[in-house]
C-alpha cells in the first residue's frame, strides 16, 4: 500500500485543503493490509506523510508514544496489540484534555476489520457533589459597558492551483 499509488487523491487533498477545512485540522493514523503486507502510515494536518512501524497523531501523541517505544515489540500476539493500544489511547486521555475519554479500536487483518467502537471508557465524567448555582446579587457588579462593533464580511473565491507532480 503505497500512499504515492495515489497521487490524484493526495493532491486534491493538500490542494484543497485550507479551501475545504476552513480551519479544521485533522491528524491521522492510516493502516491497511494487502498483498505485500501490512502498513501503517501518518498524515499530518498539513498533509505530509510517513510509513511507519508504529504512529501516534494528535494532542495525546507524546504520552501514547511514550507507551508505545516502552511496550512494542515485533510479532505481537492479538490480544498484546489490543492491550498495548489501549494502554497507549489511554495515556493520550488521561495526560492531554483534548484527548477524550474513549478508547476505540481497530484491528486490521489479510480477511478482515474490526471496529471496536467503545472498547472501553477511560475516564468517566464525575458527578457534581455540591450545587453551583448562585442566587443574583452573589457578586457585585462594579462596571457595565457595551459597545457596538459594526462587522463586515466578505467572502472571496481563491481559485484552486495543480499541484505539481513532476
Amino acid at each position: 500500500m503505497d500512499l504515492n499509488s495515489f497521487p490524484i487523491v493526495m493532491q486534491q487533498c493538500c490542494a484543497n485543503y485550507n479551501r475545504l477545512l476552513l480551519g479544521i485540522i485533522a491528524a491521522l493514523v492510516l493502516g491497511g493490509v494487502d498483498r505485500t503486507g501490512s502498513y501503517i502510515y501518518s498524515i499530518g494536518p498539513h498533509g505530509s506523510s510517513d510509513k511507519l512501524p508504529y504512529a501516534t497523531m494528535g494532542s495525546g501523541t507524546l504520552a501514547a508514544m511514550a507507551v508505545f517505544e516502552a511496550h512494542r515489540k515485533p510479532d505481537m500476539f492479538e490480544e498484546e496489540g489490543k492491550k498495548l493500544f489501549r494502554d497507549a489511547i489511554a495515556a493520550g486521555v488521561f495526560n492531554d484534555f483534548g484527548s477524550g475519554s474513549n478508547v476505540d479500536l481497530c484491528v486490521i487483518r489479510e480477511d478482515s476489520a474490526d471496529y471496536l467502537r467503545g472498547y472501553e471508557v477511560a475516564s468517566k465524567n464525575g458527578e457534581r457533589q455540591l450545587d453551583y448555582t448562585f442566587k443574583a446579587g452573589t457578586t457585585a457588579v462594579l462596571k457595565t459597558e457595551i459597545q457596538q462593533f459594526d462587522i463586515n464580511e466578505e467572502i472571496r473565491f481563491v481559485p484552486m492551483k495543480s499541484m505539481d507532480t513532476a
